[in-house]
């Protein structure tokens, strides 16, 4: 008895660590992608687990992100077969402290249609700025915190369209710049002269053509020093793993910056990965999904 028991039991562990057993997770897709495990080639799809002896096929103008297992992201854009195996082995001889792993099961967990699904059950949800014309993509307040000096404010309007004034104020309400804009996007640098002196600030978007047609002045304000030593110090080692400016890092960088609640510098991040790769729908989706599951749009 006491030998079956026993062997039950590594027969349980065995089925676990093969379960956990993988080369690569894939983070985004794009294109007539396959893999094939076994005999089969099946189309490839985000959120799968490639394994040692699985075979990749990529087609043209396709696009796969993928983490390593030891936490190691790596893009493939170029048309042909890959061996899993191969891919793995390259990212082998990379060191890697594996710190990405977990932001790899936070993105995937955070996009998965169980999550989708929780989302749309939930009640109580605010719609806030339901009231204004324009419609600012900025969390509230108690999630204003920036950490970059740089941010990409975005906004949505179904009453109006461009060209419009965006206006930036001190929290004395002293205009500090102010222009004009035909796109609805615009990009804000706190370290430049004129908001040298500031630790806040509030920004309004208004259409030209009718000034009635407003959004609600939102709040953007520097991390205090220590809360800015504090993601600095997390953000350090996650920074050596993603050193190339491309979507796939850019698209990690969002995690981190989510998990953290610095939710104005996940939304430059996202937007940043839409921009490296604007023909992946990967970002794209992730970044509505983001929104709506941060009740910053509804």
């Amino acid at each position: 008895m006491k030998t079956q028991k026993l062997t039950l039991l590594f027969a349980l562990v065995a089925t676990f660590a093969s379960a956990q057993d993988y080369a690569f997770k894939v983070l985004a897709n794009k294109g007539s992608n396959e893999v094939k495990s076994g005999n089969d080639w099946v189309p490839l799809k985000t959120g799968a687990s490639l394994r040692n002896g699985d075979e990749l096929k990529l087609g043209d103008n396709a696009y796969v992100g993928l983490m390593h297992s030891k936490g190691k992201p790596m893009e493939l854009k170029t048309a042909g077969n890959y061996s899993v195996k191969k891919l793995e082995d390259e990212m082998n001889a990379k060191p890697s402290t594996g710190v990405l792993a977990k932001y790899t099961d936070f993105i995937l967990s955070s996009n998965s249609a169980e999550s989708k699904k929780n989302r749309l059950s939930a009640t109580g949800a605010v719609d806030r700025g339901e009231n204004y014309a324009i419609k600012l993509l900025l969390p509230a307040n108690q999630y204003a915190g920036l950490f970059n000096n740089q941010a990409i404010i975005t906004w949505e309007s179904s009453k109006t369209s461009g060209p419009y004034l965006v206006t930036v104020k001190n929290m004395f309400d002293d205009e500090l710049v102010k222009f004009e804009t035909p796109e609805n996007n615009f990009k804000i640098d706190m370290s430049e002269p004129k908001y040298a002196k500031e630790n806040a600030v509030l920004v309004e978007v208004r259409s030209k053509a009718d000034p009635k047609q407003v959004s609600e002045s939102h709040l953007i304000k520097r991390l205090a020093p220590a809360e800015q030593a504090g993601v600095k110090k997390s953000l350090e080692s996650i920074l050596k793993e993603t050193p190339e400016q491309t979507a796939l890092n850019k698209y990690l960088l969002a995690g981190f910056y989510e998990e953290n609640k610095l939710l104005i510098d996940a939304v430059t991040a996202y937007k940043e990965a839409i921009q490296l790769a604007p023909d992946v729908p990967t970002y794209q989706e992730a970044l509505d999904e983001f929104l709506l599951r941060n009740n910053i749009k509804k």
